[in-house]
């Protein structure tokens, strides 16, 4: 009994020094849960969570992630290459080697979901069932992704999967909000906006998304095989309010704010692979967007949702674009994302 409740409880983190990785795995900890994560550099990830049980090892070999598995009930899989590099030759191979593991232990898979796996053809709403037409390289991997993960179910692997808009929060990397709106370690002189006025989009804060998917986790066993959900997250219902969040943490109204720079995406796109798969995004910024949350309400009762001001106070804080007086304000006790009860 006492081996099957130290399973039953057990997780593996794949990327857990990454903001959602992370995220999770602390939330998790919290919550009693025994966390193992799999890292080449043990001693230096070490370093971000000291309470986790690091395993070194590479999540490109699969005996490495097969034996760091081992025992586990749930595997978190929230790695990725840095920078978009060589997402064609290393996401999938991970995500198989995930799989392969899951399978050997009859492990839950929790992958974090975005909207590249979406083309055009299926704004402005996009539901759990919309159509996926992706018109990008990463937005086909992230497609077929799910689909190795609806096989893996049909063959008795439990997955998790939680789709959310743009990612801003402490930690989150790769996404518009870093590197695109602000500058990361420079104090706020202007704000970057890649949309329109009037043009809605949707956001989603990490540690929001991160709960979101606790809250998932806690209740699995009531899940379908294969469980997608929507996040409705914050939506910029005109394209102003984002910018206006922005301002308000700063304190500055009239922060200016300009067009996104899109014509040095085109022109850097050849030699910086990011760039070029953020251009090729264009789509989501000149057309509305929203993730309607009906199903995962309907589950889960409520979605976490943390109010916009802590979180962006929260946000830029962690970026360090905010003097050190302005950071404080808002920060710290009561900035944490909305709490699901936890379950006995």
């Amino acid at each position: 009994m006492a081996d099957k409740l130290e399973k039953a409880r057990t997780v593996l983190v794949l990327g857990a020094t990454g903001g959602i990785g992370g995220a999770v795995a602390r939330g998790l900890s919290r919550r009693g849960w025994r966390v193992r994560a799999l890292n080449r550099n043990i001693t230096k990830a070490a370093k971000t969570a000291a309470a986790f049980e690091w395993v070194e090892g590479d999540a490109m070999k699969r005996l490495d992630v097969r034996a760091a598995a081992e025992g586990v009930e749930l595997i978190v899989h929230a790695v990725n290459p840095p920078g978009y590099r060589n997402w064609g030759t290393l996401v999938l191979p991970m995500l198989d080697n995930t799989i392969a593991a899951a399978k050997a232990e009859g492990a839950r898979i929790l992958l974090p979901g975005t909207i590249y796996n979406f083309g055009p053809d299926s704004f402005p709403v996009l539901t759990e069932d919309s159509p996926q037409n992706p018109h990008t390289d990463k937005g086909m991997i992230r497609k077929e992704m799910e689909l190795r993960l609806k096989a893996a179910s049909d063959a008795g692997v439990g997955v998790i999967i939680l789709r959310a808009g743009d990612f801003f929060g402490p930690d989150a990397a790769n996404n518009w909000f870093s590197q695109g709106l602000v500058k990361p370690g420079k104090p706020l002189s202007a704000i970057s906006y890649p949309g329109r006025k009037g043009i809605a989009h949707q956001w989603a804060y990490l540690p929001d998304v991160a709960e979101t998917m606790i809250g998932l986790v806690e209740r699995a066993e009531d899940l379908p095989a294969f469980a997608v959900y929507h996040m409705r997250g914050f939506i910029d219902d005109n394209g102003t309010k984002m910018i206006a969040a922005i301002r308000r943490a700063a304190g500055r109204q009239a922060l200016p704010a300009r067009a996104f720079p899109w014509w040095l995406m085109t022109l850097a796109s050849p030699f910086v692979p990011l760039f070029r798969e953020l251009r090729k995004m264009r789509y989501v910024w000149r057309q509305p967007l929203q993730m309607p949350n009906d199903r995962l309400v309907a589950f889960l009762g409520e979605e976490p949702h943390t109010p916009i001001d802590e979180a962006m106070a929260t946000t830029l804080n962690s970026l360090g674009c905010l003097p050190q007086s302005a950071g404080q304000i808002g920060v710290g006790e009561g900035l944490t994302p909305a709490k699901l009860p936890v379950s006995s």
